[in-house]
């Protein structure tokens, strides 16, 4: 095998025994009846349905779907960026009698919005079988009076199946330690890109079932007591979360920053990511911080200004995400702070949201 056959190997893992072995064709519950009863309900004529990023190209084959089952109702796509439960296209929701949301789990309520989540169907026992090797044994002589407590979190994609996991570990000897965060979460374990309150448990160890690196690795940095062991049944692949790298690039940033004499203060103008309150202080405390309102924030649209380095109010993953790709360093609100000199470097977190809007 080739050196960088190698690396793809270890960077994604052995995909053979999972869903991701097809993984563009793998199906999602799209609960279709759900919706169609809520349409039939409301008696409603027009219904917006809202996908994630990776999912809008199978948007023309659930509105296909639909209206094989209903009689005189248009559908309509959003063609809005959608990364998350807060990501909602409240244009299209106003213009239509149901709005369909899927791929996020509920955080506003409201009697228009339907939300499916769309479990995923890829098991993930398997890899949380390979996970054991990081966590602590049940065999060892330390804990031969008590169980070795684990915390447990996952994602909305495999919220139907926590209760089984919570079961499968307490089967092989761990004393799993769970809870609901705040009120941006629907369910218990559950975590977001933004917010990881579910992860505040007495355990030292904490196992995150899912896919991707952000959400263990945004966990790592608001719990650094906690070693996170990253189950990925998506890429079939166990690692540990390292904080190192990211902190590092996040020190650069804020050192960047520190000589900044003009700056904008970005407040994002979508219904779940705004905080006004935020932003308005940092302007009112600095004569030299100018508000700028946007939906979308991307490197591009903030190219035409001529600030020195800005300030992200919206969601944390612009920050953390798409920080290298701006042409200013582009901080947090908390590392705003440190880069003007009112707290020490030494306090950088990671940018968390908690409640709802």
């Amino acid at each position: 095998m080739s050196q960088d056959a190698s690396e793809e190997v270890r960077s994604e893992g052995d995909l053979r025994n999972t869903g991701m072995s097809l993984k563009h064709d793998r199906e999602w519950d799209y609960e279709l009846d759900r919706i169609v009863e809520a349409i039939e309900e409301r008696g409603a004529e027009k219904v917006g349905l809202q996908f994630p990023e990776g999912l809008k190209r199978r948007g023309p084959a659930v509105a296909d779907d639909l209206r094989e089952l209903t009689d005189g109702v248009t559908f309509l796509l959003s063609g809005q960026p959608c990364y998350g439960a807060c990501d909602l296209d409240t244009y299209l929701m106003r213009r239509t009698d149901v709005f369909v949301h899927f791929g996020h789990s509920p955080m506003k309520e409201s009697d228009k919005i339907i939300y499916v989540p769309l479990f995923s169907n890829v098991d993930p026992f398997p890899i949380m079988e390979e996970s054991m090797a990081e966590l602590p044994d049940p065999e060892a002589e330390e804990y031969a009076d008590e169980e070795p407590a684990v915390g447990l979190v996952t994602t909305a994609q495999h919220m139907n199946l926590f209760g089984d996991m919570v079961d499968w570990l307490e089967e092989r000897g761990f004393d799993v330690r769970t809870r609901r965060g705040d009120d941006r979460l629907t369910h218990e374990g559950q975590v977001l890109g933004c917010n990881y309150a579910s992860a505040d448990i007495d355990a030292e160890h904490v196992l995150y079932v899912g896919g991707g690196k952000f959400h263990p690795l945004g966990l790592a940095m608001e719990h650094p007591d906690k070693k996170v062991t990253i189950a990925d049944p998506v890429n079939n692949v166990v690692t540990v979360a390292d904080t190192e790298q990211f902190m590092k690039q996040r020190y650069a940033s804020v050192h960047k920053a520190m000589d900044a004499e003009t700056w904008g203060v970005v407040f994002c103008t979508k219904i779940g990511q705004g905080r006004w309150d935020v932003a308005e202080e940092i302007v009112e405390n600095n004569e030299n911080a100018y508000l700028i309102t946007m939906d979308e924030v991307t490197p591009d649209r903030l190219r035409n200004f001529g600030f020195d380095a800005f300030v992200n109010t919206g969601c944390p993953r612009i920050t953390t995400d798409d920080g290298p790709q701006f042409h200013k360093p582009m901080l947090t609100p908390g590392e705003y702070e440190i880069a003007v000199g009112n707290k020490p470097l030494e306090d950088l977190e990671f940018d968390t949201f908690h409640g709802t809007w």
